[in-house]
């Protein structure tokens, strides 16, 4: 049980690093959007869900409905990554002075 947790333990420090890489490129194209249904982008949520579940099969597992647990996943990261990515655009708004 010991290597089996080593193994989940690498591959969770892999996969954190690429998710730091993947928040960098959201926190950049955060300056690319013109307002928050940009941000949001709900066709594009749908795209990657789509695209993340086909991945998932193309892996030939044998853990059981692996495309459920992927998409499951990537819903919970896209909205934590919505919400940062909206902070983000919040914050790139000129503030208008108090007339």
């Amino acid at each position: 049980m010991a290597e089996i947790r080593a193994g989940i333990d690498a591959l969770d420090r892999e996969i954190v690093a690429l998710i730091a890489r993947r928040a960098l490129l959201v926190k950049d194209a955060a300056r690319f959007k013109a307002d928050s249904f940009q941000v949001a982008a709900p066709a594009r949520q749908a795209e990657v869900f789509a695209k993340v579940r086909a991945i998932a099969v193309e892996q030939h597992s044998s853990f059981t409905a692996l495309q459920d647990v992927v998409e499951a996943t990537y819903r919970a990261m896209v909205a934590a990554f919505i919400a940062q990515e909206q902070e983000y655009f919040n914050a790139m708004i000129p503030e208008t002075p108090d007339e």
